[in-house]
């Protein structure tokens, strides 16, 4: 964003008043950026900060429904990394309003662009070269998305085929698959152990994979490569060695 349009100039400003704990000065600031917007491109960014400050949840899905809206019409590159976010909060939204198939499937569409948020860059190869195609996750922007996308879809998962008539369908590519359950509760196990001794190492290399789960091929490679080199450094007790090599093992994973 360019920090000299007025509008991103205001909402700068907001966002230190927020961070000084100054909200409704905030809000202000960020109205201000709104009304003067000059285009899509400029309300989507307004909208997008004023959707924070909502009193409701139904105004908050309303304004966030607004900035997707503007930057659907704006359509290019300027655009591009917001829609991480924009679906994020809108599913977040929904989840508060007790939609949960909506949530999933906004939680869904996050995941599908997660690689565009600032911090994950692309840097994939080929897919019809090498089926495990990835972006490379970098900054912790980039992670905080991913650990967000991750946790709702597996919050909401269960939900959608209790309610799935309003839920939009998702375009092209099959639906990620998310983490079979018994391995996951295997796993939470592992890591609760960890966390209790204080592993650093095997938490270190476990917890981005894990927590970043979006149920995709190269999430699951990810996963497992992970597992697999806290496996193959033998510094667990026994019994958590031998239970890691069965998660390993595991056809589910």
């Amino acid at each position: 964003m360019d920090p000299e349009l007025p509008v991103v100039r205001l909402c700068g400003e907001g966002m230190q008043a927020e961070a000084e704990g100054r909200a409704e000065a905030a809000r202000e600031l960020f109205q201000q950026a709104w009304d003067i917007a000059a285009d899509d491109y400029e309300a989507c960014i307004a909208a997008h900060y004023l959707a924070r400050h909502q009193t409701s949840t139904e105004e908050t899905l309303r304004w966030n429904q607004e900035c997707l809206d503007r930057a659907d019409r704006v359509a290019d590159e300027r655009v591009r990394e917001f829609y991480p976010s924009l679906y994020l909060n809108m599913a977040h939204a929904y989840r508060r309003l007790g939609r949960p198939a909506l949530a999933h499937h906004y939680f869904q569409r996050a995941a599908e662009r997660v690689c565009e948020a600032p911090g994950g860059r692309h840097d994939r190869h080929d897919a019809a070269h090498d089926p495990r195609d990835h972006c490379a996750h970098q900054g912790q922007y980039g992670d905080w998305n991913r650990f967000a996308i991750a946790e709702g879809l597996r919050a909401t998962v269960d939900a959608v085929p209790a309610d799935v008539s309003d839920a939009p369908k998702l375009p092209g590519a099959a639906r990620p698959q998310p983490l079979d359950a018994e391995v996951d509760g295997r796993i939470r196990e592992l890591v609760a152990s960890w966390c209790v001794r204080a592993d650093l190492k095997a938490l270190g290399l476990t917890l981005p994979a894990y927590l970043g789960y979006l149920g995709t091929e190269a999430d699951r490679v990810r996963l497992r490569s992970a597992l697999h080199m806290v496996h193959a450094a033998r510094w667990l007790p026994t019994d958590e060695q031998t239970e890691l090599g069965a998660v390993i093992g595991a056809t589910a994973l």
